[in-house]
């Protein structure tokens, strides 16, 4: 049996089990400990797997599970397709990370991420930057922090991440609510989440750990 390990993201040490198929199709979520992190791993037979769009899916999958386990839990992500030789390399990779997984958990502890498209109508009748002012400084007041993201049309009025408490997150949908409502006939938009903090987390794992190597 291969002791290959996938990872999905760091947590606080907390042994955890998650009834939802990952990566490869593996049938057993678990966490591997190294002091006061855990990683949230699976069973692979390769330590590169290929990148398909119904392991991508399984890899977004079991982090949404990890971020709404039990009440929520603050999970730093990986990105998709690391995968290590052993739990001895995993625990090499957390000890020599512990510094920059330490202040990125207090970072964004009891955070989530939510996504905002918002988009204008093809005729382009309406005042976009008094628009795009108006409602990035209603979603800017019940955030933390924020990325902007690539206006990759000219209809695009806003494209943002936004880093949200979990206290504030009713606040952040009825914001959204008010604004859908107010803008109805004329503004598209699109609104998902909550994700895990990929766009607020910048830890990167060094290709000679990867794999052992």
């Amino acid at each position: 049996m291969s002791e290959n390990l996938y990872t999905y993201g760091i947590i606080e040490q907390e042994d955890l089990e998650l009834d939802v198929e990952g990566v490869a199709g593996a049938d057993q979520i678990y966490t591997v400990d190294y002091k006061n992190f855990s990683a949230v791993v699976s069973d692979i037979d390769t330590t590169e797997p290929d990148r398909t769009d119904e392991d991508v899916e399984a890899h977004n999958t079991v982090l949404q599970h990890v971020l709404e386990y039990d009440g929520g839990r603050t999970v730093v992500p990986m990105s998709f397709g690391m995968a290590f030789k052993n739990e001895r390399t995993i625990k090499g990779v957390l000890r020599g990370a512990r510094r920059a997984l330490r202040s990125t958990l207090n970072d964004i502890e009891g955070t989530v991420e939510l996504g905002v498209k918002i988009l204008a109508p093809a005729d382009d009748t309406i005042p976009q930057e008094d628009i795009q002012a108006t409602v990035t400084d209603r979603l800017t007041e019940l955030s933390i922090n924020e990325t902007e993201n690539d206006l990759f049309t000219d209809r695009l009025i806003v494209n943002k991440s936004y880093l949200v408490d979990r206290d504030q997150r009713d606040a952040f949908d009825a914001a959204i609510d008010e604004i859908e409502a107010e803008y109805d006939d004329e503004l598209t938009i699109k609104y998902t989440g909550p994700w895990p903090p990929y766009n607020f987390v910048d830890i990167h794992i060094g290709a000679e750990q990867q794999g052992g190597r």
